[in-house]
């Protein structure tokens, strides 16, 4: 068989950048050609070519002459794969009329309202309806893309990307917060309304009532910051806002608690980091989480305040049940998947879809 010839369609998103990166430089690896399409920035313009892929620049989908550029760079292509919602309509576009067939990855869930909401739901018949495979990072991706009309939506291994180990714990860091003596409880994430903030913060009320009182810092910038730190103030709450840290893996190493209050992501950080480093972690329950943490983690209903303020209340006074939360998270961080697992499995994909028209052209 000739050598395998794929196209990658990316949009604007960074998650599906470094996505993109990993996997054409496995792909290459494997004997593949590799053709990248995204809108040329200087970054992007020299980071593909450097995984051995070739880059080839389109316009960005507001300029009528993106779907062209894109049906150009496409052609002689065994496979093309579209990487987020508005690269898959556009290389639906693309390939209109064409017998190459067209997988695309769902990388995450946009959180929209109103006439949003509605055209969202539109794109995401056409993408889904357009591809030959949907490739979901979470089941509720899968099971979305099923909903608006897929003909073969999966669940996709995705590599969880790896921070550098932080630094050992010498008690400064708990000691510039004010947490010595006292129980520690990080969260970290975008500051934004909807994110679960609030809650957390009307969960903090209930903490004030243990002994000693556990300070909660909260990690990270946000459209909703300036009204979380107005409430920690005003309502004299045990929680610090600590800004955006360029490592927060630094914070959750020497915090006794992780908490996520959220569902703003499948894969959050936060998520990720704790069961990494071992830090037992409350979090909002979502299938998408689930399918992250499995049974590592004491999972609230979204937006309970009172059950989130419970769980944590009770895992602060078991020791011996957070101990038992802390092995299984670094159990199930380590049977994540790795991007070897993740180049295979698209490999795989692929193979399938070019074998029968391999077999038609004989």
């Amino acid at each position: 068989m000739s050598q395998l010839r794929t196209v990658q369609v990316l949009g604007g998103g960074a998650g599906s950048s470094a996505h993109v990166t990993s996997l054409a430089t496995g792909l290459v690896a494997r004997g593949v050609q590799v053709t990248v399409c995204a809108p040329a920035d200087g970054e992007r313009a020299h980071a593909f070519p450097a995984t051995g892929a070739r880059f080839a620049p389109v316009p960005r989908r507001s300029d009528p002459a993106a779907v062209a550029a894109l049906r150009a760079a496409c052609a002689g292509a065994d496979v093309v794969h579209a990487h987020g919602l508005h690269a898959a309509v556009r290389a639906g576009l693309a390939l209109s009329g064409r017998g190459t067939p067209l997988v695309v990855t769902w990388h995450s869930r946009p959180q929209v309202e109103g006439a949003r909401r509605r055209m969202l739901h539109l794109l995401e018949r056409r993408a889904a309806r357009a591809a030959a495979v949907v490739l979901g990072t979470s089941s509720e991706l899968v099971d979305r893309a099923r909903t608006r009309g897929a003909r073969d939506a999966r669940l996709a291994p995705a590599p969880i990307p790896a921070s550098r180990p932080p630094a050992v714990h010498d008690g400064k860091a708990r000691a510039e917060l004010g947490a010595v003596g006292r129980p520690l409880l990080v969260s970290s994430g975008t500051l934004a309304p909807h994110h679960g903030y609030d809650t957390l913060l009307d969960a903090a009320h209930a903490w004030r009532e243990l002994d000693p009182v556990p300070l909660l810092v909260l990690v990270g910038e946000g459209s909703a910051e300036e009204a979380l730190r107005h409430r920690v103030l005003d309502e004299g709450l045990p929680v610090v806002l600590a800004g955006r840290r360029d490592d927060p893996s630094e914070l959750l190493a020497v915090a006794d608690l992780a908490v996520l209050p959220g569902r703003e992501e499948p894969r959050p950080l936060v998520a990720r980091e704790a069961l990494r480093l071992g830090v037992p972690l409350v979090a909002a329950d979502s299938r998408g989480l689930r399918d992250l943490v499995g049974g590592a983690a004491e999972l609230v209903p979204y937006g309970d305040a009172g059950a989130l303020a419970g769980a944590v209340a009770r895992l602060l006074g078991d020791p011996g049940r957070r101990d038992r939360l802390a092995e299984a998270g670094r159990r199930q961080a380590a049977g994540w998947p790795t991007e070897e697992d993740t180049v295979a499995h698209v490999l795989s994909v692929y193979d399938e879809l070019v074998q029968p028209l391999s077999a038609g052209r004989a």
